[in-house]
């Protein structure tokens, strides 16, 4: 089968063998430049004055030319099987041909004892990068696998009704409830007016509609009513805490043992 290639195939300097319809075969154009040409292309003259024979020795491969961007003429490259190549190589006549018989002869038996890998055909190529692409995807999906699932459930997380204390937030979020509050300490997320003993929710968190502040009345033991600030991570909050706090992940059973409506007085924060 006749193949189309372009100018830009011409000119290497080295005889690179190609697999051609199923065949090891050697570029006319490589050959002689490896022969010392001093235009290539003029070998293709002595392949036609010796067509005859060449096909005596298998079929005489032929790959149409196309014009290069730099124009010219279309044209007709042959590709040589290793005893076309050797004989086009000693009615050269060059005084590389001797040397070049023996490179032809070396390269093909290498080749065929499967020493050097012959070249990718284009077809090849096309099939490994497909090959790749499709690696690429599938791990892709095995990402989104993963990590669906999880999405899915903050989301559903993000919407739930109730709020929690501190430490029982830590609870959900399986961290301990000091790694927790040093990191919503640090993180703008709580903070203590004064040193006093309470913490107190920034505005922009219950803005956010992460975190709920309410101040609480109560009786102490001795029988004096007091008020306290008391802070409640929403919902929405423990889902943004289960991607932002290091090692946490959320127990969704734990969430619904641990749920307090908003209607409920507030509890002491741990």
């Amino acid at each position: 089968m006749t193949e189309v290639i372009t100018k830009a195939t011409e000119g290497s300097n080295v005889i690179v063998p190609a697999i051609h319809d199923g065949e090891l075969r050697i570029l006319d154009t490589d050959l002689a430049t490896r022969l010392g040409f001093d235009r290539p292309r003029d070998i293709r003259k002595l392949i036609k004055r010796y067509e005859a024979e060449l096909g005596e020795m298998g079929v005489c491969a032929t790959v149409a030319l196309t014009s290069g961007e730099a124009g010219g003429r279309p044209g007709t490259a042959y590709y040589l099987n290793e005893e076309q190549a050797l004989f086009i190589t000693a009615k050269s006549e060059t005084t590389a041909a001797t040397k070049i018989t023996i490179e032809i002869v070396t390269q093909f038996a290498a080749f065929k004892r499967g020493e050097i890998a012959p070249p990718e055909t284009p077809e090849q190529l096309a099939v490994r990068a497909l090959a790749g692409l499709q690696s690429v995807v599938d791990k892709q999906k095995e990402q989104l696998a993963l990590t669906a699932p999880k999405a899915a459930a903050l989301d559903r997380i993000s919407t739930a009704d109730g709020s929690y204390g501190l430490t029982e937030a830590a609870k959900i979020l399986q961290v301990k409830p000091k790694a927790l509050i040093a990191f919503m300490a640090t993180s703008q997320w709580i903070y203590r007016r004064n040193n006093a003993k309470n913490w107190l929710a920034y505005q922009a968190k219950i803005d956010a509609g992460y975190l709920w502040h309410k101040i609480a009345t109560y009786t102490d033991p001795n029988g004096e009513e007091k008020t306290r600030d008391t802070v409640k991570v929403l919902p929405k909050g423990l889902a943004k805490l289960a991607q932002l706090v290091p090692g946490a992940k959320i127990d969704p059973d734990l969430m619904q043992m641990e749920a307090r409506p908003f209607a409920k007085s507030p509890e002491p924060v741990s």
